[in-house]
């Protein structure tokens, strides 16, 4: 069985996007008034933003430090 790339899954913003979705099908379930579902959805997409981008840069800075210092870096 091979690992799973979490850093990879976490950065996905179709993952983001369902956990949305599944946030606010659950806060429409339990009747929480509309500000409510659009802020929760609101936060959690915001989340997800800053989390593949904060990972994504990572990965791009670890492989400029992978390079030899003469290539020009991204």
């Amino acid at each position: 069985m091979s690992k799973i790339d979490w850093k990879r899954k976490l950065s996905s913003r179709k993952l983001w996007a369902a956990i949305a979705g599944i946030v606010t099908g659950l806060a429409m379930v339990f009747k929480l008034d509309e500000n409510t579902v659009s802020s929760v959805a609101g936060a959690v997409v915001s989340v997800a933003s800053v989390v593949s981008y904060i990972i994504t840069e990572g990965k791009v800075d670890a492989e400029n430090v992978k390079k030899p210092s003469g290539e020009p870096m991204n």
